[in-house]
Protein backbone atom coordinates (compact mmCIF):
# COMPACT_ATOMS: atom_id res chain seq x y z
CA UNK A 1 0.00 0.00 0.00
CA UNK A 2 1.32 3.20 -1.09
CA UNK A 3 0.85 6.77 0.71
CA UNK A 4 -1.59 7.64 -2.03
CA UNK A 5 -3.76 4.30 -1.42
CA UNK A 6 -3.51 5.45 2.73
CA UNK A 7 -5.50 8.74 1.65
CA UNK A 8 -7.50 7.36 -1.13
CA UNK A 9 -8.68 4.61 1.88
CA UNK A 10 -8.91 7.37 4.48
CA UNK A 11 -11.04 9.45 2.08
CA UNK A 12 -13.16 6.58 1.75
CA UNK A 13 -13.83 5.78 5.34
CA UNK A 14 -14.16 9.60 6.43
CA UNK A 15 -17.05 9.88 3.48
CA UNK A 16 -18.97 6.54 4.77
CA UNK A 17 -19.37 8.09 8.45
CA UNK A 18 -19.06 11.90 8.24
CA UNK A 19 -20.18 12.25 4.81
CA UNK A 20 -18.27 14.07 1.76
CA UNK A 21 -16.77 16.57 4.45
CA UNK A 22 -13.18 16.56 3.22
CA UNK A 23 -11.46 16.65 0.13
CA UNK A 24 -8.93 14.00 -0.62
CA UNK A 25 -6.63 17.11 -1.12
CA UNK A 26 -7.31 17.99 2.92
CA UNK A 27 -6.83 14.48 4.22
CA UNK A 28 -3.61 13.84 2.02
CA UNK A 29 -2.75 16.82 4.67
CA UNK A 30 -4.02 15.21 7.70
CA UNK A 31 -1.69 11.87 6.43
CA UNK A 32 1.36 13.86 6.13
CA UNK A 33 0.64 15.95 9.46
CA UNK A 34 0.16 12.79 11.19
CA UNK A 35 3.48 11.02 9.45
CA UNK A 36 5.52 14.48 10.36
CA UNK A 37 4.58 14.44 13.71
CA UNK A 38 5.76 10.51 14.34
CA UNK A 39 8.91 11.50 12.18
CA UNK A 40 9.65 14.24 14.32
CA UNK A 41 9.38 12.69 17.70
CA UNK A 42 11.51 10.26 16.58
CA UNK A 43 14.13 12.66 15.48
CA UNK A 44 13.76 13.86 19.43
CA UNK A 45 14.25 10.21 20.31
CA UNK A 46 11.02 10.64 21.67
CA UNK A 47 8.52 7.00 21.67
CA UNK A 48 5.14 7.41 20.40
CA UNK A 49 2.20 4.94 21.53
CA UNK A 50 -0.94 4.43 19.43
CA UNK A 51 -3.45 2.23 21.91
CA UNK A 52 -3.96 -0.61 20.09
CA UNK A 53 -2.19 -0.44 17.11
CA UNK A 54 1.71 -0.19 18.33
CA UNK A 55 4.61 1.89 19.42
CA UNK A 56 7.22 3.57 17.54
CA UNK A 57 10.73 4.00 19.39
CA UNK A 58 14.48 4.38 19.00
CA UNK A 59 16.58 1.63 19.81
CA UNK A 60 20.32 1.95 19.99
CA UNK A 61 22.40 -0.48 18.22
CA UNK A 62 25.87 -1.78 19.17
CA UNK A 63 28.81 -1.08 17.23
CA UNK A 64 29.30 -4.67 15.46
CA UNK A 65 32.03 -6.08 13.66
CA UNK A 66 30.23 -6.86 9.70
CA UNK A 67 32.08 -8.55 6.08
CA UNK A 68 32.07 -6.32 2.99
CA UNK A 69 30.42 -8.32 0.70
CA UNK A 70 32.60 -7.79 -2.54
CA UNK A 71 35.88 -8.42 -0.97
CA UNK A 72 35.47 -10.36 2.68
CA UNK A 73 37.14 -7.59 4.27
CA UNK A 74 36.15 -7.25 7.91
CA UNK A 75 34.70 -4.02 8.67
CA UNK A 76 33.23 -1.95 11.90
CA UNK A 77 29.37 -0.59 12.04
CA UNK A 78 29.02 2.17 13.97
CA UNK A 79 26.79 2.53 16.96
CA UNK A 80 23.78 4.66 15.95
CA UNK A 81 20.29 4.81 16.87
CA UNK A 82 17.33 2.82 14.48
CA UNK A 83 13.42 3.48 14.19
CA UNK A 84 11.46 0.42 15.39
CA UNK A 85 7.39 -0.58 15.12
CA UNK A 86 6.66 -3.11 18.11
CA UNK A 87 2.93 -3.73 17.08
CA UNK A 88 0.29 -4.16 19.79
CA UNK A 89 -1.28 -7.55 21.06
CA UNK A 90 -4.93 -6.37 19.39
CA UNK A 91 -3.09 -5.95 15.97
CA UNK A 92 -0.74 -9.14 16.40
CA UNK A 93 -3.86 -11.07 16.56
CA UNK A 94 -5.97 -9.41 14.16
CA UNK A 95 -2.54 -9.99 11.24
CA UNK A 96 -2.82 -13.36 13.11
CA UNK A 97 -6.42 -13.71 12.39
CA UNK A 98 -7.58 -14.57 16.12
CA UNK A 99 -9.97 -12.50 18.39
CA UNK A 100 -8.96 -10.97 21.21
CA UNK A 101 -9.72 -11.14 24.78
CA UNK A 102 -10.83 -7.92 25.97
CA UNK A 103 -9.94 -7.07 29.70
CA UNK A 104 -12.45 -6.56 31.87
CA UNK A 105 -12.21 -4.10 34.48
CA UNK A 106 -13.25 -5.59 38.50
Amino acid sequence: MTKADLVEQVTEAITRTAGPTISKKDCARVVDAFLDAIKDALQEQRNIEVRGFGTFKIRNRKTRMARNPRTGEPVEVSARPVPVFKPSKELRALVAGLEVEEETEA
